[in-house]
């Protein structure tokens, strides 16, 4: 009777591996796994810049357009352009923006009742708000079109308005003329 329980007692206490080749399976596994887990988290977590669905922040062409420098410097010849463009053309590209519509209480071209008002105070003082600014509309001066093209965009709305104004001339021969007219008196 003591042998029954002997055998029956080593039985309850015997492992799962009972040969040496599960023994070595076993300690091989071991550090295969835990080895194996660490190196797929590894990657899923730091390899490579992984941008998210539908985004390209980390694009060579987004990370250059954040590191642009601020400003630029444009050298532009003082004596102006060789043609002055014309005060129609010059409002199309410039002021139609809100003087077609009459976006932000700008005066519509064409209306002479917004305009007349407008038009008593006299071409300088057009082109002075047009060159500085005025209310909502933004300073115009310096930018792409030079102050004589500004200025004879506002002609071509005051003139669409009801005035008369002439349109100012090239700076070049406005220069000229006046050593002429001097000349004559």
């Amino acid at each position: 009777m003591s042998d029954a329980q002997h055998t029956e007692h080593e039985a309850n206490h015997e492992g799962p591996i009972r040969t040496p080749k599960q023994l070595i399976t076993a300690v091989v596994a071991s550090f295969v796994v835990p080895v194996t887990i660490i190196i797929m988290l590894a990657n899923f977590v730091d390899f490579g810049g992984k941008a998210g669905a539908g985004s390209d922040g980390m694009s060579a062409e987004a990370v250059a357009r954040r590191i642009q420098p601020v400003g630029s410097i444009v050298v532009k010849d003082a004596s102006g352009p060789a043609v002055l463009r014309a005060g129609e053309e010059v409002f199309k590209a410039q002021c139609a923006a809100c003087h077609a519509s009459g976006a932000a209480g700008a005066p519509k071209v064409g209306d002479a009742a917004a305009w007349g008002p407008r038009v008593k105070n006299g071409y300088e003082a057009l082109l002075t708000s047009a060159l500085k600014g005025k209310n909502a509309m933004g300073a115009q001066g310096g930018g792409e079109f030079s102050d004589v093209e500004i200025g004879r965009a506002v002609v071509y709305m005051a003139n669409q308005g009801g005035a008369k104004f002439a349109e100012p001339a090239a700076p070049a021969a406005s220069a000229a003329s006046a050593p002429d007219a001097a000349a004559s008196k």
